[in-house]
């Protein structure tokens, strides 16, 4: 079934990367909603902007969608892994701001408050994209891939010199809240020299050891260290479903990243529906809604740092 917030979330925090003062109101919606924002700070505009696929618009280091008229609102993808890992399909997120809050870094403070807020259920099925045939794009070593699959699996491969990170690959199986348990609490990282070079550039300017872990060849200079050994691959692995969260409903398929980042999920994105005979709608109900990603999420899911 469609679900949505029994009440309003509201979560307020800084811009990774504008560093400005944002406040959120996650609010609950009809059935058929969808998920839009709402920019609650601009006049005189159309201020609602849909969290799809074709509203991405290129940005650095994030993911950002925009209207025709020239709203946008960026960052968006570490709160949209938490809607649909906590199968929330309806909801209006009112932001008086350009950019969601980075809060720690990760989607546990945004599932944490959905859950709080409560998660109800709609009188009306979810309606998933199943992946029919395969579909990849490519940018030179990166790759990104959807195949065939029940339920929504991901798989992620990255590879970095600097020796605290190095090679990391990890495959999970997005059913029966594993988001919440296993990806939700891994948060954004990056190396030191790129904090540097993005704040010569006016990027990262909320950014702290506090919402983001750094590393520096083989030191992570974040107090306390990782949350996980392989954190950074969990994080790649929640901005994947962030960002396969904007086809508008849940994927039934398997992801295959490798060094993939935003731009390359939503160029897979926008070949798979321009792919004829690549995907078809399936109502879910019974045993097929209940693989969905979130299904049956509850407290007891989320990390005990959450």
């Amino acid at each position: 079934m469609q679900n949505t917030l029994k009440t309003t979330a509201v979560f307020t925090g800084f811009g990774l990367h504008s560093g400005a003062a944002v406040t959120m109101r996650v609010h609950p919606a009809l059935i058929g909603h969808g998920i839009w924002f709402l920019r609650s700070d601009l006049t005189g505009t159309d201020a609602r902007i849909p969290a799809l696929w074709d509203a991405v618009v290129p940005s650095k280091l994030c993911t950002l969608v925009a209207n025709a008229a020239g709203a946008s609102v960026s960052t968006i993808e570490h709160v949209m892994a938490a809607l649909a890992g906590s199968a929330i399909s309806n909801a209006l997120i009112e932001i008086d701001g350009p950019e969601v809050p980075i809060l720690d870094g990760s989607s546990a403070p945004f599932v944490a408050g959905f859950l709080q807020a409560g998660i109800v259920q709609q009188a009306a099925p979810v309606t998933a994209i199943r992946v029919l045939r395969a579909v990849e794009v490519r940018d030179g070593a990166a790759v990104a891939r959807l195949e065939p699959s029940d339920m929504l699996e991901i798989d992620f491969k990255i590879d970095f010199a600097d020796a605290a990170i190095g090679r990391q690959a990890k495959t999970l199986n997005m059913a029966n809240g594993a988001f919440v348990r296993e990806l939700s609490d891994s948060r954004t990282f990056c190396r030191n020299a790129d904090v540097i070079a993005m704040r010569e550039r006016g990027l990262a300017l909320g950014g702290t050891l506090e919402n983001a872990v750094v590393f520096e060849g083989a030191k992570v200079l974040t107090p306390g260290g990782l949350r996980h050994a392989d954190e950074p691959v969990r994080h790649k692995m929640l901005d994947a479903l962030g960002d396969l969260a904007l086809a508008g409903a849940p994927i039934l398929g398997r992801y295959t990243g490798i060094r993939a980042g935003h731009a390359l999920t939503n160029k897979l994105l926008r070949a798979l529906f321009a792919t004829p005979g690549a995907w078809m709608e399936q109502d879910c109900t019974g045993l097929a809604g209940g693989k969905l990603p979130g299904i049956g999420v509850h407290q007891g899911d989320l990390p005990a740092r959450a």
